[in-house]
């Protein structure tokens, strides 16, 4: 008959709560996000400011004007268009070093701001792609003929460009709102933490029969000897 052992065999342990990792903390994948978000609106927010001021400059319409010795070639750059897209490109980006000079509602609030400069970019580029009124201003200009008109307008691809520098700062402003609140702020840095400030060592008196302290006794007229 064979004997039996009474020794247990062990089990495998069953998974309790605080074996599991948990996943619910994201401390680490909400750093990893913080810091994804804040590289790509900063970057879409400089991007799409660099585009639109560079677009804006450029020959968006060309044209000839009718004279009394033929066809005067002209053309209007974004400027003479509207120059609404580059003023607000600058809002942006003051408003995209502001995101991180400020916090709480100012920062929401420059936030804000800044999705609405590249909204109002993208929208008045995309509405001066089609505008004939700076050729018409141009060749009244030109020719001194106030009912002067423009033949053979052709619109560049331009305006759209700009446009589209508008929508990435757009972006860059969503992306504030949305993730602003956990980005740092530059001047945290220079604020106290409520720590209490290490005390300074109590000055001792000086020596009296240090040589700098006898010439500094002389100096006032006294005698270092008495």
């Amino acid at each position: 008959m064979e004997r039996v052992s009474a020794v247990p065999v062990p089990q495998p342990r069953a998974r309790t709560a605080d074996d599991v990792p948990d996943a619910s903390s994201g401390a680490a994948p909400d750093s990893s996000g913080s810091r994804r978000s804040l590289a790509a609106a900063l970057l879409l927010g400089a991007a799409g400011s660099t585009v639109v001021l560079l677009a804006s400059g450029q020959v968006w319409a060309e044209g000839r004007a009718a004279t009394g010795g033929g066809a005067l070639p002209l053309i209007a750059d974004g400027q003479d268009v509207t120059g609404a897209p580059a003023a607000l490109a600058i809002v942006g980006l003051a408003a995209l070093v502001a995101v991180f000079a400020v916090r709480g509602a100012g920062r929401r609030l420059v936030a804000v701001l800044l999705a609405l400069s590249g909204l109002g970019a993208a929208l008045s580029a995309w509405a001066g792609a089609t505008d004939s009124t700076a050729l018409d201003e141009e060749a009244a200009r030109t020719t001194g003929d106030a009912a002067a008109t423009i033949d053979a307008l052709t619109h560049t691809a331009w305006p759209y460009v700009t446009a589209a520098g508008g929508l990435l700062i757009l972006v860059a402003g969503l992306l504030a709102l949305r993730f602003g609140s956990r980005w740092p702020t530059m001047s945290g840095r220079y604020e106290r933490d409520g720590t209490p400030r290490p005390r300074k060592a109590p000055r001792t008196a000086p020596d009296p029969d240090r040589p700098e302290e006898l010439w500094k006794a002389m100096d006032r007229g006294e005698d270092p000897t008495g």
